[in-house]
């Protein structure tokens, strides 16, 4: 094209469209800007049991993935968590100074755990993770250009949880989608009628349920049981349940209790992801259904 006809087009465009053209231009470059400048270093502190730590950010994701899924899943499920782990740090770091290394945040295994772990099996899985880690190495899940609360639980009921009825959390990207790539989700537990009612702080006479309310995704929001009031996650946690998608029956002098999924049901299914993977979903795919409208970018 001439570049004196280019030159007399813009100079000929109205002020208010090359005016509207310039805040494009400057609102890309800040919201490039933004993403980038999510942090300012590459390590991080890390409160191992018998020490705190610091870490490259790349090395405690490797640790991390082998402390939360099973290295024999499929490579594109690791890809997906390596993402959500480093985005969970990532966020985490923005309101405090370090992150344990436990499930109150996130499991990391140094290596001399990964080979009592893993044995014979120790450089395959090492490599596997390690690989996993590499091929996404820097990114992060964005919403709204925020790195977001990345969420996840071992298996599904067959839908996944809001954040606001777990953890009374309004994020957008962690509402109720459904779950059906998890398989063999059932798990059935028994108790002794007396270790049933001790843990729920109940009589034990005679065991009543009523009133039970259940939320979209299927899990228990309120139960009564002998006349005392419990939200499904008090009841999940009084008794260790897999989740808070249960039944009770009274079962041949015992408690008998049914629950689907495994895990609080927030953001990404583990199993859920591993399926998918195997039916030839890539980790962006995989992500992107368990969180909603999310980015996946560079720190």
């Amino acid at each position: 094209m001439n570049k004196k006809l280019t030159y007399l087009s813009l100079a000929l465009l109205p002020i208010t469209i090359i005016s509207f053209l310039l805040k494009e231009a400057n609102f890309i470059m800040e919201e490039k800007d933004n993403k980038q400048n999510v942090v300012e270093s590459k390590t991080i502190n890390v409160s191992l049991s018998d020490k705190n730590t610091t870490l490259e950010l790349e090395e405690y994701v490797i640790g991390v993935v082998a402390g939360e899924m099973p290295a024999l899943f499929d490579i594109e499920a690791l890809k997906a968590q390596a993402i959500a782990s480093r985005t969970y740090v990532i966020n985490h770091l923005s309101r405090n100074d370090e992150i344990s290394s436990t499930i109150s945040d996130q499991v990391y295994l140094t290596k001399e755990e990964m080979q009592t772990k893993w044995k014979t099996k120790y450089d395959e899985y090492y490599n596997k993770i390690k690989q996993a880690v590499q091929d996404t190495e820097g990114l992060i899940m964005y919403y709204e250009n925020t790195p977001i609360k990345a969420y996840y639980y071992s298996m599904s009921n067959g839908y996944t949880e809001s954040s606001l009825n777990v953890f009374k959390e309004q994020n957008d990207y962690l509402s109720i989608v459904k779950s059906p790539y998890d398989e063999d989700n059932s798990y059935i537990e028994t108790f002794s009628k007396e270790t049933f009612c001790t843990k729920l702080e109940i009589t034990c006479n005679e065991i009543n349920i009523s009133n039970i309310e259940k939320d979209e995704s299927n899990r228990v929001s309120k139960i009564t049981i002998n006349n005392k009031t419990y939200t499904g996650i008090q009841v999940r946690k009084k008794l260790s349940l897999r989740s808070t998608d249960f039944t009770i029956i009274e079962k041949d002098n015992n408690i008998e209790i049914t629950t689907k999924g495994y895990g609080h049901g927030v953001g990404m299914s583990q199993h859920g992801a591993n399926n998918m993977a195997k039916l030839g979903f890539k980790y962006e795919e995989i992500l992107k259904y368990y969180y909603q409208n999310i980015e996946i970018d560079k720190l």
